[in-house]
């Protein structure tokens, strides 16, 4: 029984391209919007314990900005910086994450459909998200935030090619 050619598995050590630049203030803004609830709860909570005289003013609130201007501008770059592609002939690998990593090869031939997504932030900074939806149901999506709007919509019509020229 014949058995299909396995594709060739990136290397370790192979170099991976960055996502665009703007993918790190996309995340930033994303990670100060996420912190309003915690910077409003601050207040309020200050604002109660104010009334009772039990803290002096700006300790809690203050604290807190604190904390959340540390983390606007630590985790967005550390989440920018732990995400990286590679386009192969055949294939996508996509590295992501920071405690947890992954590294996941995509064979074009596996890819079903492929997706090229852009919300109000990422349309704001100029970026996208391309998904390649394959068979099965491990993994059965992977996406690549961060792309330049250009480069996504270039990658999509590169596997789509690549997906015409196998099937024929």
């Amino acid at each position: 029984m014949d058995q299909p050619p396995v594709p060739p598995q990136p290397d370790a050590d192979d170099e991976l391209t960055r996502v665009h630049p703007n993918y790190a203030h996309a995340l930033r803004v994303q990670t100060a919007l996420g912190s309003l609830p915690v910077l409003v709860a601050a207040a309020v909570i200050e604002i109660a314990l104010r009334k009772l005289d039990l803290l002096p003013p700006g300790l809690i609130a203050g604290v807190v900005l604190l904390i959340v201007i540390a983390l606007v501008i630590r985790i967005p770059q550390s989440r920018f910086n732990a995400r990286g592609y590679q386009m192969g002939s055949d294939r996508l690998r996509v590295v992501r994450g920071l405690m947890f990593r992954s590294d996941t090869v995509v064979p074009f031939g596996r890819v079903q459909h492929i997706d090229v997504a852009q919300g109000p932030l990422e349309r704001f900074f100029g970026i996208a998200t391309l998904t390649l939806h394959t068979a099965g149901n491990h993994n059965a999506s992977v996406s690549l935030p961060g792309l330049g709007e250009e480069l996504a919509r270039d990658m999509r019509e590169d596997i789509r090619a690549h997906i015409r020229r196998e099937t024929l």
